[in-house]
């Protein structure tokens, strides 16, 4: 199956305006996917809200199944969130931690992640270690099995990190972790939409991910699995009417689906917008999506590459589609300002995002070019000579 791309851009209204290189951060979202969300806005504006999400109840259901399908889930082991940061909180804080109890971590790992260990550590007494990477960047499993004993109560790892164009070796970290019977949880903020997910084979317990990235939906949408056998174990941090039932003066009772891990308000226009993002990537194929980036990054790699000043900062055995660069004697920030007076748009790694790995890789800002399968070989090029031209003038 091949990606038609012209009737792709066609249906970007975003690309007349930008050429579009901060995917991994959000992408441009195709029409249909903002159709879904004015046409609900206006139905809620003429006959009321709560009215609104009554006539559209049964494309919100649908909503459950469609990411369902997209990770290889069960219905009710998926919950519908704000966004990538609530669904892993929501899980990760409700996982029961005590003193000496340690968490694994990758190198690579998210801020906003190692921060939440950090404070679980602080309060509870567990210890955060971090993974030793191989030298291509990956996650090193061998040295995650020499890891494993009896205190270990969590591996934790970003599938697809903030940069660097890594794609940790997810599958093979979960044989290991369901080998020893430990809790996995997988950061897939930027993998789902970019490349196939499927929990199943991945054997993780708890994934995260948000709608805004390479899914192409609206901001302020996300979702979170959790395994049923898991999920009948754990108790979310904060709860309302629609995560559990008030059944006695003295009791609750939790909803028995992933939707404990919800609450009750939420933005229907928003969630329909991630039902038709989920749809439109599942009618076009995440196998023929990802060989797109793939095609499309490893083009952009090469092109950097012959740029002279530029180096690229990319690790791993497995590049996806964030490419990673800086150019000797400009700052970063300076070439996100110039590209973006061009109307191309890209965004600035900062070492803060993944403390552990720029420290250990001696990172500065890095630029973070995100390519995505809408991304014409046009724009790529065109990025890759405003980059010569910025680099050809440091020398002038």
């Amino acid at each position: 199956m091949t990606i038609d791309i012209e009737k792709i851009r066609a249906d970007t209204p975003g690309i007349g305006n930008v050429a579009h290189f901060n995917n991994a951060g959000a992408s441009l979202m195709p029409t249909p996917v903002l159709d879904a969300q004015i046409d609900h806005l206006k139905l809620e504006a003429s006959i009321g809200g709560y009215e609104a999400a009554a006539a559209a109840a049964e494309r919100c259901e649908a909503i459950y199944a469609s990411v369902a399908k997209l990770i290889h889930a069960e219905v009710e082991e998926i919950a519908l969130v704000e966004n990538a940061t609530v669904a892993w909180d929501m899980a990760f804080y409700s996982l029961p931690f005590e003193k000496g109890d340690r968490i694994l971590t990758a190198e690579a790992e998210y801020a906003a992640n190692y921060i939440a260990y950090l404070q679980v550590a602080r309060r509870a007494g567990a210890v955060v270690e971090t993974i030793p990477s191989t030298n291509a960047g990956d996650v090193d499993t061998r040295a995650l099995e020499d890891m494993i004993d009896e205190r270990v109560k969590l591996i934790s790892i970003t599938h697809i990190p903030t940069n660097g164009g890594l794609v940790n070796p997810a599958a093979e970290i979960g044989r290991i972790a369901n080998a020893h019977g430990i809790t996995y949880l997988l950061d897939a903020c930027q993998s789902v939409g970019q490349l196939p997910v499927n929990v199943g084979e991945i054997g993780c317990d708890i994934l995260s991910a948000t709608g805004r990235k390479y899914l192409r939906g609206p901001r302020g949408t996300g979702f979170l699995y959790v395994r049923k056998g898991l999920l009948e174990t754990l108790e979310p941090p904060m709860i309302d009417l629609f995560a559990a039932k008030w059944v006695a003066p003295d009791r609750y009772e939790l909803r028995p689906d992933a939707r404990r891990f919800e609450n009750w308000e939420n933005n229907y226009a928003a969630r329909l917008g991630l039902g038709v993002a989920v749809d439109y990537a599942l009618d076009l194929g995440l196998e023929t999506i990802w060989q797109r980036i793939l095609d499309l990054s490893s083009n952009l790699r090469a092109r950097l590459s012959e740029v002279d000043g530029v180096e690229l900062r990319d690790i791993g055995t497995v590049q996806g589609g964030i490419v990673t660069f800086t150019l000797d004697g400009v700052d970063s920030m300076a070439i996100k300002e110039a590209l973006s007076g061009q109307g191309i748009n890209v965004s600035v790694s900062h070492p803060a995002s993944t403390l552990l790995d720029a420290t250990r890789r001696n990172l500065p800002p890095v630029v973070r070019a995100s390519v995505h399968y809408y991304n014409a070989e046009t724009e790529v090029e065109r990025l890759a000579e405003a980059i010569g031209i910025i680099a050809a003038k440091r020398e002038a």
